[in-house]
């Protein structure tokens, strides 16, 4: 790849990471309507790991939380931030399961076609959309209960499909269970840390077995571009959520998806 076209993936994986636009379906797209080759194992960790390191230090204090919750938990103490840790264990293992029948049976690539990915886009914005206009915004995140990280968890299964977006997925699940906004995003960025980590772990085994550990500065620069993208994101999502609806969002998706369905047919 070019130094532009390797900029520009990782620009647009730290931008739609976090939005509930679907980052697999922005990152399949170039390949298939420009024709750009597939970026490599290698950079798909480095754009993993500055997603994670930008979730990581936005939301520092629930993560230092969590931690020292579970610890005091350990200890035979309550703690409300072990329960959110609990929560967030118990959304993530439901996508384990999936992604591992998935690599396990091969059939996650019978999703990657732009067809595909209009229509979930197309039909998972309408859902975000109702699912928003409807949910009432009474709970916040520590009102997160086994059955609420469970349904967010299932639901965040269906993210698979690339054009779906996970962050969006887990976000309207939260909007119809009655979560603000902004705890909905919130919860749902906290989902993605085990997610993006295992995903992360694996593609490192997988280039460790191919034989080629090299960290290159492709892939630095990747990394870099993908955290500094990210987290300006993260700020400004959460900063428009909470005074705002999703909208905005929906509406680019629809035009997204039906730009993509002219480009198919037409």
């Amino acid at each position: 790849m070019t130094l532009f076209q390797l900029a520009i993936l990782a620009l647009v994986q730290g931008i739609t990471e976090f939005l509930p636009v679907s980052s697999s379906a922005h990152l399949i797209l170039p390949s298939q309507v420009l024709g750009w080759p597939d970026q490599g194992i290698e950079i798909d960790i480095a754009v993993h790991v500055g997603t994670l390191l930008a979730v990581l230090i936005y939301f520092w204090r629930d993560v230092f939380g969590m931690i020292g919750g579970v610890g005091r938990a350990l200890r035979g103490k309550r703690d409300p931030m072990a329960r959110l840790a609990l929560m967030v264990v118990l959304g993530t293992i439901p996508a384990v399961g999936a992604g591992y029948a998935l690599k396990t049976y091969q059939v996650d690539m019978l999703f990657r076609s732009a067809e595909v990915i209009a229509w979930a886009t197309i039909g998972f914005a309408i859902l975000l959309y109702v699912c928003d206009k409807a949910g009432m915004t009474i709970r916040r995140i520590e009102h997160v209960g086994a059955v609420d990280a469970v349904v967010i968890g299932l639901a965040q299964c269906l993210a698979f499909i690339p054009g779906t977006s996970r962050s969006g997925i887990t976000m309207t699940a939260a909007r119809l269970l009655g979560f603000e906004r902004a705890d909905g995003a919130k919860f749902s960025m906290l989902l993605s840390i085990p997610l993006i980590a295992a995903a992360g772990l694996l593609a490192g085994k997988d280039l460790i077995e191919g034989g080629d550990s090299r960290l290159t500065l492709d892939a630095l620069i990747a990394g870099g571009l993908a955290f500094l993208s990210a987290i300006v994101v993260i700020w400004g999502l959460m900063a428009w959520l909470r005074r705002a609806s999703h909208t905005i969002f929906v509406v680019y998706r629809l035009l997204l998806g039906g730009a993509l369905l002219v480009w198919i047919y037409l």
